[in-house]
């Protein structure tokens, strides 16, 4: 049975009093599971950064309880939501949030230095390695600015991946880049889900979103609901997978392996931290293993060709 990685449990949000008190959710329940890519939609004030936010940390509920990775947060003072945000979650909105006195390379190594459980050798090159991981290696020393839309979000996808978190928050991640770069965004997150189990909750009002959803609610008026059919990918330029993207992770993956039973002879990470880790990555390895195609196979080269978006360079 899949592990529940966030939960609320009848959350309100209020905003103001008296009169003028706006409800921005009303006893909301939602439970969302490990390897989830969970879509909410809904139109304007209808509470969905809201959600995202109490869901994130960012914010508290006026009543109700918010539990994430087992942990009830709900009244945890801001000093313990810092680090666990760190250890636990990753975050992209709409306009990227990178810094930008910081290279691509520099933004993803941050949250890593923030942490502080790893040498800086090892935080640069799993940082680039990530960059790789979303066709930016190239970029890597290139400031945010001199970027495109679709690059700065795919940068943020990497830093959001930089400690491995348990649920990955995104806010209308497609919603200021063209759309090119929407379906390089989708599929790679479909990509991230698929392969390292990622768990995602992402909050939109672009349909197209909706097409790697593994579960669409929808908000309005600060109420949840589910919706009950969703649209499928077939056909869709979404359900092709470059082969190098596999390899990569595979790569990236072993690397892990040997950093995290350092960690665990170090005693820095909690008995079940381990026990969520050791289950993630027997799934990503035994997935990554099912669908791998040798370099010498005809399937290999045709995935490579098709792969030449991701090496690409250029601006997206």
């Amino acid at each position: 049975m899949p592990e529940v990685v966030a939960e609320l449990r009848k959350v309100t949000k209020v905003y103001g009093r008296g009169p003028t008190a706006v409800v921005a959710l009303r006893d909301v329940d939602l439970r969302v599971e490990e390897g989830e890519v969970l879509i909410i939609m809904g139109p304007s004030g209808s509470g969905k950064t809201t959600l995202l936010n109490i869901l994130g940390t960012l914010d508290k509920p006026t009543s109700g309880r918010v539990i994430l990775c087992g942990t009830d947060v709900t009244d945890l003072p801001e000093k313990e939501l810092t680090r666990f945000r760190l250890e636990h979650l990753g975050f992209v909105f709409q306009f990227y949030n990178l810094i930008p006195t910081l290279t691509a390379l520099e933004n993803v190594m941050l949250p890593m230095i923030l942490l502080g459980r790893h040498s800086m050798n090892y935080v640069r090159t799993r940082a680039l390695a990530l960059l790789k991981i979303v066709g930016l290696e190239e970029r890597a020393h290139c400031y945010p600015q001199t970027l495109s839309g679709g690059e700065q979000q795919r940068v943020a996808i990497a830093r959001a991946l930089a400690n491995n978190p348990d649920l990955i928050l995104m806010d209308e991640p497609t919603g200021a880049i063209d759309l090119e770069s929407t379906v390089r965004i989708l599929q790679l997150i479909k990509f991230l889900n698929r392969y390292l189990r990622t768990t995602f909750v992402i909050v939109t009002h672009n349909p197209e979103v909706a097409l790697i959803g593994t579960r669409v609610l929808y908000l309005r008026g600060g109420v949840l609901r589910e919706v009950p059919e969703l649209p499928t990918l077939r056909g869709s330029e979404l359900e092709r997978e470059p082969e190098e993207l596999r390899e990569l992770l595979l790569t990236a993956l072993e690397e892990e392996v040997e950093v995290f039973k350092k960690l665990v002879r170090r005693g820095v990470v909690r008995s079940e931290d381990v026990k969520r880790w050791l289950r993630r990555v027997r799934y990503c390895v035994e997935t990554l293993s099912r669908s791998h195609t040798p370099r010498h196979s005809p399937q290999y080269h045709k995935s490579s060709q098709d792969s030449g978006l991701w090496r690409s360079g250029g601006r997206t």
